[in-house]
This record gives structure tokens, sequence and C-alpha cells, in this order.
């Protein structure tokens, strides 16, 4: 196949780039769009603050009869680069048909990328930061992703090892059935490790009770989250973006904040209904209607996604854990939640998955990051 690779370079090969993986898609029931407005303001530098540490291209794969056929993105994270020593180029927003020809044109141009910014390294699928999508799918391709998860075919993980790329690491998703009555073992756990640290839960009676504590959220993100793959300080621009994303539609019934005796934030957990149904409804659109499937299942559900956990360094391996989920299992049988969804979390974060050990779980999705040195 004669392949045409072309930067994205204006707002009409944008919406091109972003609405790909809606066409190749488009009849596969597992397949959750992304709100495309959101897609682009995340990849438009103007828009994200991501770019005050990162810089990146995006290019997209056309065929003899000029018909969009792959896309992908590349990406340097000058912080994350500078914290681990290394000299990495990422790729992110692969997708592309199930043809070699157009995975190495693509791959290609992102290698070329790399070497012109004097890297020796390109890693992913990963994005700007953290908190956006990462891994090729590589097992659960009959299960529903979270809203904040990927969806690809078999195929994608061949061609990248056929280009010669290898596993750096994986992510694993678990679906936790909810009992009728909750052990009472995480409530008296929380009370222990409460009184023994003097610990608190912070009190959200009403949303904007949030504000008091959204600095000190990301200051026990920005520590906690330190070491973790892929992962750079976020600026104060970047935060906020975060608190867009994330904190504008939460229910305060599935955030926990944890306070110590001088009213520090030593610990959080924020979780939100699924909105991986709502999203396949909306297809791409927020309106006319999109928005209002999005409102329902904020509202109505029986599946809930959990989202970010974060623990103070002095205070991990403490069983603060047992604190964050006691608030989400008061939350879960407020709102009568059936289903707990993991979003994709590193294999081996042992804490985080200890949760959920008295609880019937399965892992049944599995995202891997690839690694490649050129």
């Amino acid at each position: 196949m004669k392949v045409t690779i072309k930067e994205v370079r204006t707002k009409r090969d944008l919406r091109k780039f972003v609405h790909f993986p809606n066409v190749l898609y488009k009849n596969n029931p597992y397949y959750v769009p992304q709100i495309e407005s959101m897609d682009r303001d995340t990849l438009t530098p103007s828009k994200n603050h991501a770019f005050e540490v990162c810089e990146g291209k995006y290019w997209l794969a056309f065929d003899e009869k000029g018909h969009v056929v792959g896309r992908v993105a590349g990406i340097i994270n000058h912080r994350y680069n500078e914290k681990v020593g290394e000299k990495i180029c990422r790729f992110g927003w692969i997708d592309f048909i199930d043809h070699r020809d157009v995975s190495e044109a693509l791959m290609h141009a992102v290698e070329a990328y790399a070497k012109e910014k004097g890297m020796n390294v390109v890693s992913g699928p990963t994005g700007f930061l953290e908190f956006d999508a990462a891994g090729i799918l590589v097992e659960g391709f009959d299960q529903l992703p979270t809203a904040y998860g990927k969806y690809n075919d078999p195929y994608y993980e061949y061609h990248l090892w056929a280009l010669g790329y290898r596993k750096e690491v994986d992510f694993v998703e678990y679906r936790i059935l909810v009992p009728e009555v909750i052990p009472e073992r995480y409530a008296r756990m929380a009370k222990l490790v409460s009184e023994k640290y003097n610990l608190r839960q912070a009190p959200l009676l009403k949303h904007s009770d949030i504000n008091l504590y959204v600095d000190g959220i990301f200051q026990c993100m920005n520590a906690a989250y330190s070491s973790l793959h892929g992962f750079s300080e976020l600026t104060p621009g970047q935060c906020e973006d975060l608190k867009k994303q994330f904190l504008s539609n939460v229910n305060v019934d599935f955030l926990s904040i944890i306070l110590d005796a001088d009213d520090k934030v030593v610990g959080f957990g924020v979780a939100m209904p699924s909105l991986s149904k709502a999203m396949q409804k909306a297809n791409g659109k927020l309106f006319p209607f999109g928005f209002v499937h999005v409102l329902k299942a904020l509202k109505h559900n029986d599946t809930l996604d959990l989202l970010l956990i974060a623990i103070d360094e002095h205070y991990q391996n403490k069983g603060v854990n047992a604190m964050i989920f006691d608030k989400f299992a008061q939350g879960i049988t407020k709102n009568g939640i059936k289903y707990i969804e993991s979003t994709r979390e590193l294999e081996d974060n042992t804490d985080v998955q200890n949760l959920w050990r008295l609880f019937n779980h399965t892992i049944h999705k599995r995202a891997r990051v690839y690694r490649k040195n050129i």
C-alpha cells in the first residue's frame, strides 16, 4: 500500500486526527468515543498547560485514495526526561488500520522526529501527562473500557512487536463486585487508623467545600506520585487543567480527603460514576444531546470508576487506604453501586489493589507500554 504521511498543521487536520478512531471503530460495541472537543483542547498548546513542559507533533496517514488510515502523536516531556535522566520521545494517540505499511510509516515519522530532537528512546503509547490514556490494550478486547481508558483491536500489539518495540510496563484494570453488605472490617480499620495517627475525613457537605482543599490535593499528588512511571511534577497551570477535568463533576460522596492534626491533606481518593455507556451514546459530541447522557450517568449508575488515589509518603503502608475506601463505601451504599472499575494502574501497585482484596474481583483488562532504543 502506498502511504502518505502528513503532519497535522491546521484546525481541519486536527479535527481529522481526533475523529479518525470514531470512524475506525464505528461498529465496535466495545469502543468508547472520546469527546472530540476535549481531545482537540488537549492537543492544542494554547489550551493545555502540559505544553509548559512538553512539545509535540502529530501525523496522519493517508492511502492512495486520500482516506485517513492512521494517526500518531510524538511527544517530548522535558520535565520528565530531566527527572529520569533519559532522552525519551513518547508516542501516543496511535490508531491505524491493520496494514504493516501504515503502522511502519507512522512510527518512522515518530522516530525521525525523536532523532531530530536528540532523543534516543521511543516509548508509548503515553500522553503528555500520567493522566492521559496510556498503553496498548493486550487483554480484554471483549470488555467495555472506562471513559479514561482506550480501546484498540488486537493487531496493534503485533505491529509494534514487528517494529522492534518491547514491553516496558503493564497497566491492569480490575472489575470488582460490590457485596450486598460491605465487610465491617473496612470501617473498623478506618477508625483504628484515624485514632492512631490523629487523621480525619475532610467535611465535604457540598461541592464548593472541595475548594478549601484543592491546593493540598495537588501538593499531595505531586509528592505521592513522584516515583511513578511517566509522572512529572505538575505545574500550577496543569493543576488547573486537572481541576476542571476531574473535580468539576465530582460527587462528594465519592471524594475522600484525609487531613492530619494541622489540616494538611495527607491523602485523597476520587471516584466517579461510569461514563462509558453515556459517551458511547454521545458518540464524541457533547452537543446538542451528548451532555444529557453524561448528566444522567453521573446521577443514575450502578458502576463506579476509581480515578485517583494518593497518600503522603509519611503515611503510606499505614492503613490510610482503609479510611479512603471507608468513605467510598458509604457513597457506594448510598448510591446503589453494584460494580467498581479500576482505571489503569501499574500491575505492581499492590497498595491500591489491596483495597478490594475482600471483594470478588478479577483482572479483566491489561494495557502495555512499549519501548525501543533508536
